[in-house]
């Protein structure tokens, strides 16, 4: 499974999963003109893209989605979710139920959900021929139902984004750090590091730090946290599992 993460944090994120002959997108959170460019650079032309997984209707997620009705590409998202989704065409919009498994193309999904302020937000796991990553973003808790839709997966694609001293310690109003650190608000470091030591069995597993606050994170210490919390476990990097922070 290649990944290639397009964009990571606050200003849009994109991912994109390629097995076989088949690319996805989770998330089109950057303008489409970028989406198509950064697909060009890792050799996956846009016309190629199967379909679209939002994981939920925020602008960071979606402002690029204009890319869909250019190339006729199946977007799918939460069912609520398309209250706030707009100007895609209807014959490209899908519908998921948390909790389901829908089978597209060559993969398997697992749809979950998770706990973020929107209509109806969740998280995937996709199955591809023995082969399994998970992709949680945007969430406030991870729930035992969360770590066991993404259980055994060789590759975990998860938010670490803020660090709680820094955001506390902010200029942001208090009303925006109450959201941050809510339930319905972003992981902190220690709790991507948690449901990660829950997670990981020392088989090897890739894992990506994604959606980094640019103001109440620092990179240095997010991988610390996952570190130190897989250390507990007795789990050293590069021997039991690869760890990479997206900036």
């Amino acid at each position: 499974m290649k990944v290639d993460i397009l964009a990571s944090g606050s200003k849009g994120n994109c991912i994109a999963l390629t097995a076989g002959e088949s690319t996805i997108l989770v998330d089109a959170g950057i303008a489409k003109t970028k989406i198509e460019k950064a697909l060009l650079n890792v050799g996956i032309t846009p016309n190629k893209i199967q379909s679209i997984f939002i994981t939920h209707a925020h602008k960071d997620h979606t402002k690029g989605l204009p890319l869909a009705n250019k190339f006729k590409i199946p977007v799918y998202a939460g069912d609520d979710e398309w209250k706030s989704i707009k100007d895609i065409d209807e014959e490209i919009q899908y519908k998921l139920r948390p909790n389901n498994d829908v089978y597209i193309h060559d993969y398997q999904v697992k749809v979950f959900s998770t706990h973020h302020d929107a209509f109806c937000p969740v998280g995937y796991s996709f199955h591809f021929e023995g082969f399994k990553v998970s992709i949680c973003l945007d969430t406030g808790k991870v729930d035992h139902e969360m770590l066991e839709a993404m259980k055994d997966s060789d590759i975990y694609i998860i938010e670490s984004n803020h660090s709680i001293p820094m955001v506390e310690a902010s200029d942001y109003p208090n009303s925006v750090k109450a959201r941050i650190l809510s339930d319905v608000g972003h992981l902190c470091n220690t709790q991507t590091a948690f449901a990660l030591s829950k997670l990981i069995q020392g088989k090897g597993e890739r894992i990506y730090l994604t959606h980094l606050s640019s103001n109440n994170n620092i990179p240095a210490l997010a991988k610390m946290a996952t570190k130190r919390a897989l250390k507990k476990r007795g789990f050293k990097e590069n021997k039991h599992y690869r760890l990479e922070v997206i900036e």
